[in-house]
C-alpha cells in the first residue's frame, strides 16, 4: 500500500484516487481491529506515506481534503484504541496538528460556501 508507483497511480485519478487511498487506510484499520496483525512499523510508512509527505498533502487538499481528514482520524483512532501501540511521539502530534488545522479549513470552506 506505500510503493509510489501505486500511490502515484491513485494521483491520477484526483478525487477518486484520494477516496480509494482513504479506503485502504480503513481496511487496514478494520483489518487490524479484527485480526491483530498490522505493526507498528506498517501504521508509520502509511503515515509517512499517506499524510507527512509534502506532495500528498498538495494532493490531498487540491482533490479531497476530506479524504486526508478521514486517514487522520483512522490514524489517531488506532493510536487511542492501542492498536498502533508506540508511535513517534512527534509523529502522534504532527497527526494531531495536522487533523485540527484540517477541521479548521474544512469548517471555513463549508462557511464560505454557505454564504456564497
Amino acid at each position: 500500500v506505500v510503493n509510489p508507483k501505486w500511490i502515484d497511480s491513485m494521483k491520477r485519478h484526483g478525487y477518486k484516487g484520494a477516496f480509494e487511498l482513504a479506503a485502504t487506510v480503513d481496511y487496514m484499520f478494520g483489518y487490524d481491529a479484527t485480526a491483530q496483525v498490522v505493526e507498528d512499523w506498517m501504521y508509520k510508512d502509511v503515515t509517512e506515506s499517506y499524510v507527512l509527505d509534502p506532495d500528498i498533502q498538495k494532493f490531498f487538499q487540491d482533490s479531497n481534503p476530506w479524504a486526508l481528514r478521514s486517514i487522520l482520524e483512522r490514524l489517531l483512532e488506532a493510536i487511542e484504541r492501542g492498536m498502533w501501540a508506540e508511535p513517534p511521539p512527534e509523529m502522534r502530534e504532527k497527526l494531531q496538528e495536522m487533523y485540527l488545522q484540517l477541521e479548521t479549513d474544512l469548517e471555513a470552506r463549508q462557511e464560505g460556501t454557505a454564504r456564497d
